[in-house]
């Protein structure tokens, strides 16, 4: 009787570690090049390395079930557009290449590309090839998109809605309520082109954050409050808002990873 207890424990401890083996699926490690303009810098934040929104996005990431090891290089840049990062100009694309080749040699984590562009592109002067017009939004976008699916064959790229600016913003730039109305009409935009890349390279590009714009519009206790041309103007996320920003970003990625 002894005998058969002994095996009995045996065979059900065999079981149920085979079974916590065999549930237990591999952690997906990434490595996440940031692109974007002064909101992903961390423009104004005291400490843009520690609280830039990239930097929420990754720990955001790393604290989820299923998610190993969080790389990451912040290619936010003050004051860019698409146009500064057009591959033909060999400006802002081959520094931010520089950075992505050294991540995408890691063989064993997924290269995410994570994209919010657009916010400069709106303004009616004082940026790069502003104004850009919807159509040259999409052109300029899907250029820098085909040129990373092509030099990194096995990146997944993520396009985010650029967020909300309030209608008083002008600072070196103009934007205004001309720009807010170019702003929100570049969203329609990246979802027709997302839906392209569905069928030209299935897997490869997602949609990513959708609920930045209405979640930060019109809050003015989630950014620096900045005095320009015609007074008060919001436009940079402060600490709590690069958090929240990180964050979201954080949860669209790993929604999208979810699936790969």
């Amino acid at each position: 009787m002894k005998r058969i207890w002994k095996w009995s424990w045996v065979l059900l401890l065999t079981g149920l570690f085979n079974l916590t083996f065999a549930q237990e699926a591999p952690k997906k490690h990434l490595n996440i090049i940031f692109i974007g303009n002064s909101i992903t810098q961390g423009a104004l934040l005291e400490k843009p390395s520690h609280e830039a929104p990239p930097v929420q996005a990754a720990l955001y990431l790393e604290q989820q079930p299923g998610v190993g090891q969080v790389k990451f290089s912040n290619q936010g840049v003050s004051g860019c557009t698409t146009v500064d990062y057009l591959p033909s100009t060999h400006t802002l694309f081959d520094r931010m290449t520089q950075a992505a080749d050294q991540l995408a040699d890691e063989d064993w984590a997924t290269l995410l590309f994570s994209v919010m562009l657009g916010t400069n592109d709106s303004a009616s002067e004082g940026t790069n090839g502003a104004p850009v017009s919807p159509m040259q939004y999409r052109q300029n976008m899907a250029q820098l998109i085909d040129t990373l699916l092509v030099r990194y064959p096995t990146c997944k790229v993520i396009v985010h809605r650029p967020i909300w600016y309030s209608p008083t913003t002008y600072n070196g730039a103009k934007y205004l309520q001309e720009g807010l109305d170019s702003l929100i009409s570049y969203y329609p935009v990246i979802q027709t082109l997302v839906k392209h890349y569905e069928a030209k390279a299935p897997g490869r590009v997602f949609l990513g954050d959708t609920l930045g714009f209405d979640h930060f519009k019109g809050k003015e206790e989630l950014f620096h409050a900045e005095q320009g041309h015609v007074g008060t103007f919001y436009l940079h996320p402060n600490k709590k808002g690069a958090k929240e920003l990180g964050e979201l970003w954080g949860k669209a990625i790993y929604k999208v990873i979810l699936d790969l």
